[in-house]
């Protein structure tokens, strides 16, 4: 009897879809608290240079590499047999939130860009509603995937 390989890692490939989840949104979370804060120093003064090291590292070491393993992991799980009923509407709505917050994530890096250049012009309160953003779409994801009303 043949098993389908991806059956056979299903746990395993959920386990660590949730995983990359998890440190992708602490990411979202918290690089635009970071800006909020960058808005209150002064441009090229120490605290300044500290944040955008901050930064930095945060988009390229973590939220990056989680994004890319969240899609990863996400498209072998829909790849795997029996998982998804496509007939199902919540899966179209998961997906566009996750295309959404990819798109978010596009937005922070080029905002990072910008405190990088000392050219940000966004007060802080910008940042401060912009880090909402990530909040609505992961309840959104996760109202689609565990109670899947439709």
């Amino acid at each position: 009897m043949t098993v389908d390989f991806f059956s056979l890692l299903y746990p395993w490939t959920k386990a660590l879809h949730v995983i990359s989840m998890v440190a992708w949104m602490a990411g979202m979370f918290y690089l635009p608290r970071l800006y909020v804060y960058h808005c209150d120093v002064a441009r090229g003064s120490a605290e300044s240079e500290r944040f955008k090291v901050m930064e930095r590292r945060l988009l390229k070491q973590i939220i990056n590499p989680a994004m890319a393993a969240t899609w990863i992991f996400g498209i072998i799980l829909v790849l795997t047999p029996g998982v998804l009923d496509w007939a199902a509407g919540w899966w179209h709505v998961k997906l566009l939130s996750v295309v959404l917050m990819s798109g978010f994530h596009g937005a922070i890096s080029a905002w990072r860009r910008d405190f990088l250049e000392d050219r940000n012009v966004r007060p802080a309160r910008f940042y401060r509603m912009a880090n909402e953003v990530p909040t609505v779409l992961l309840l959104v994801i996760v109202v689609m995937v565990i109670v899947r009303p439709f």
